[in-house]
């Protein structure tokens, strides 16, 4: 078990020391972070876990509470763990589930541009989600720490 345990650690946590996954991890992680916040607790503007989950029902996606506590706890979460580097490649895979989601279930029909509600802005979010999926949280992160501790 204890081998298992090992294993599952240097997969998950394991890095490229790369700065360049710093530079992706921090602003994509406060961006999810906030987003998140906004669906769940209505802050920076948001509506809140009610008031995104009665939008959720309204576009067709129910039900809508859970769906809502799913994405924004997701992005709130998510978006910490890209911050810290802890759990990196878990957390960008679970947000490029969800920026998937929001692209063919909300922006698709809209077209690429933002100024329409257009999907651009959720596939630069999937874009940076995927690249940490592979290359994993870089450098400054507690991914590192733990690897080595847990090795």
């Amino acid at each position: 078990m204890k081998n298992l345990i090992k294993t599952f650690v240097q997969n998950t946590q394991d890095s490229n020391n790369s700065i360049a996954s710093l530079a992706l991890r921090v602003p994509a992680g406060i961006i999810f972070a906030a987003h998140g916040a906004q669906k769940l607790f209505g802050w920076f503007g948001g509506y809140g876990l009610q008031g995104t989950a009665g939008w959720m029902e309204s576009i067709g996606l129910t039900p809508g509470i859970p769906l809502t506590l799913m994405a924004g706890g997701a992005e709130f979460f998510g978006g910490l763990a890209l911050i810290l580097g802890l759990l990196t490649r878990p957390a960008a895979f679970v947000l490029a589930i969800t920026m998937l989601v929001a692209i063919f279930s909300v922006h698709f029909a809209n077209g690429l541009f933002m100024s329409n509600n257009g999907y651009e802005f959720a596939l630069s979010l999937l874009a940076i989600s995927v690249a940490l999926t592979f290359s994993g949280a870089g450098r400054f992160a507690i991914d590192n720490w733990l690897a080595k501790k847990l090795a």
